[in-house]
C-alpha cells in the first residue's frame, strides 16, 4: 500500500494489529452462532471486553416491520452415529455439522431414510456446506460428500438436543460520540457459527475500530457500531431506530476482510454519496488491488439500510465477494483461510475512508472577489516569478474551489494534490480568516 499520497486513518491502528484481530477470530471461532439464541450473546460478551457496548433483546413474536422475531434457538449437541455407537457425524466437533434452527430429533434410522437430511457439496467432496432452516421446520446434518459417499449402509441413531422456544434475538451497539449528531453507521452481522471471513473477521474489525475510536480524539461525526444477525437483526434495529436512521450520513457494512481477495467497496443506492466518494477516493489512492460494484439489492445488510423507505446511504467494504469464492458458507472458510496481515490491511483502508469521510468538508471563501491577498497575511512566498510551490498551489486551488458546494475531496480530485495537503491548507486559511464553514 502506497503510504505518500494516502489520507490519514481516522485513528491510528494499535501496534500488531493484526496479530490482536487474529487474536479475536481465534477466540470467537468455536461459537455456534445463529439469528437468535446464546451464541450471539456470548460473541456480544466477548465483543464488550475491547469496547462499551450495549445488549438489545427484542422478545420473539415482535413485530420488526413486514417480519416478527422468530422463536429462539439454542442447542447443546447433535450427532449420527453407527451400530457400534461411533459419532460418524459429530456437533461437536464442528457446529457446521447441524443446519442452523433444526428442531429436535431423537430416532432410529436407516441410511436412506437418514439421506434427506444429509446436506453436501459434489462439486466440493472435502467440505462441509454452511446451511439454514430459520423458517421452515425441519432438522439436518452437513457433512462432506466424500464422507456420504464412504457411509455404509445399516442403521444409526439420530440426535439433535436443540430447543426452539419463546426467547429473544439479541443485537449489540456501541456508539461514539463526536462534535455533530450527524452519524457514521457502521453494521457487521453475528449470526454465522464457525465461518471466519464470513463474518468474524468483520466482527473484530468492528469492534477493534470502534475502541480505538472511544480512546481517540473525539472525531467529527458520531459513529454507531451495530453487531446484529444478518437481515431479521438489522430490520429489528431499523424498527427500533427509525430516529437514528435520519441522521445517518454515511455507513458501511463490514465482511470478508480476512482473505487475500482484492478489495470490492459495493457502492451505496444512491451511487454518489458521501461514502462512496471517499471509499473510491482511498482505492484509488492505494496501491491494492480494488474493484467498485454497483448496488444491487442483495448480499449482506446494505440492502435493509437501502431499501425505499429508509434509502441510508450505506455501502459495504469487503474482500471476498458474497458467494463468489468457493470457500464461502463451508468448512474451509476456517482458521487458515484468513490471515493477520489481510486483517490489518483491511483495518488500515477502512480507516482512511473514514479518515476522508470525517475531514470532508465543504467551506466558503470570505474573499471571493477575486483572489485575496496572500503576502499580507505572509501566506505566499516572499519572492514572485518564481516556480510556485505546492503549498502556494494548494492555498489556490482551495480558494478557487471554496464557493460552499464544492467540497475538499472535490477539490483533491481535481487539482491532483492529495486529500490531507488539501485539509491542511483549508485549515490554514481559515486560521487566517479566508475560509468559513458553508452555510
Amino acid at each position: 500500500m502506497s503510504e505518500h499520497a494516502l489520507p490519514a486513518p481516522i485513528v491510528q491502528a494499535p501496534e500488531g494489529i493484526g496479530e490482536c484481530l487474529f487474536a479475536l477470530i481465534e477466540r470467537l471461532y468455536p461459537i455456534c452462532r445463529s439469528i437468535t439464541g446464546d451464541g450471539v450473546r456470548e460473541t456480544l460478551s466477548i465483543i464488550g471486553e475491547h469496547l462499551p457496548l450495549t445488549i438489545r433483546e427484542v422478545p420473539s413474536g415482535t413485530k420488526v416491520l413486514d417480519w416478527t422475531v422468530p422463536p429462539e434457538w439454542n442447542i447443546r449437541d447433535a450427532y449420527v452415529a453407527d451400530s457400534s455407537g461411533a459419532r460418524v457425524i459429530d456437533f461437536k466437533a464442528s457446529n457446521l455439522h447441524v443446519v442452523s434452527y433444526s428442531m429436535p430429533v431423537h430416532a432410529r434410522m436407516t441410511l436412506d431414510e437418514l439421506r434427506p437430511h444429509l446436506h453436501t457439496l459434489p462439486e466440493s467432496p472435502l467440505m462441509t456446506p454452511y446451511r439454514t432452516s430459520y423458517y421452515v421446520e425441519t432438522w439436518g446434518f452437513c457433512l462432506p460428500h466424500a464422507q456420504l459417499e464412504a457411509l455404509p449402509d445399516g442403521e444409526y441413531e439420530v440426535l439433535i438436543d436443540s430447543t426452539i422456544a419463546p426467547g429473544a434475538l439479541t443485537y449489540g451497539e456501541s456508539v461514539v460520540h463526536g462534535r455533530l449528531d450527524d452519524e457514521v453507521l457502521i453494521s457487521t452481522h453475528v449470526c454465522h457459527p464457525s465461518l471466519c471471513d464470513d463474518n468474524l473477521s468483520g466482527i473484530v474489525v468492528a469492534a477493534h475500530l470502534a475502541a480505538a475510536l472511544c480512546s481517540g480524539p473525539t472525531p467529527r461525526f458520531t459513529y454507531r457500531f451495530v453487531f446484529a444477525p444478518g437481515t431479521i437483526g438489522a430490520i429489528a434495529w431499523l424498527a427500533a431506530n427509525r430516529e437514528c436512521v435520519d441522521r445517518i450520513v454515511a455507513g458501511l457494512t463490514v465482511t470478508c476482510l480476512g482473505d487475500s481477495h482484492p478489495f470490492t467497496f459495493k457502492r451505496t443506492e444512491r451511487t454518489h454519496t458521501a461514502i462512496d466518494r471517499a471509499a473510491e477516493y482511498v482505492l484509488d489512492q492505494a496501491s491494492v488491488e480494488s474493484n467498485v460494484i454497483d448496488f444491487y439489492p442483495y448480499g449482506y445488510d446494505e440492502r435493509q439500510y437501502n431499501s425505499p423507505g429508509f434509502r441510508a446511504p450505506v455501502g459495504s467494504l469487503m474482500r471476498g465477494r458474497h458467494g463468489e469464492f468457493p470457500e464461502y458458507h463451508t468448512s474451509a472458510d476456517n482458521l487458515t483461510f484468513v490471515g493477520a496481515a489481510q486483517l490489518a490491511e483491511s483495518f488500515d483502508v477502512l480507516t482512511r475512508i473514514l479518515g476522508v469521510l470525517d475531514r470532508n468538508r465543504t467551506l466558503f471563501n470570505t474573499e471571493p472577489y477575486g483572489e485575496p491577498q496572500l503576502g499580507s497575511r505572509n501566506l505566499y512566498a516572499a519572492l514572485g516569478g518564481t516556480t510556485i510551490p505546492d503549498a502556494q498551489l494548494a492555498m489556490l486551488w482551495v480558494l478557487n474551489q471554496a464557493d460552499g458546494d464544492t467540497s475538499l475531496l472535490d477539490i483533491a480530485e481535481r487539482s491532483g494534490v492529495p486529500f490531507d495537503s488539501i485539509v491542511a491548507t483549508a485549515a490554514l486559511l481559515e486560521r487566517h480568516g479566508l475560509l468559513t464553514d458553508a452555510i
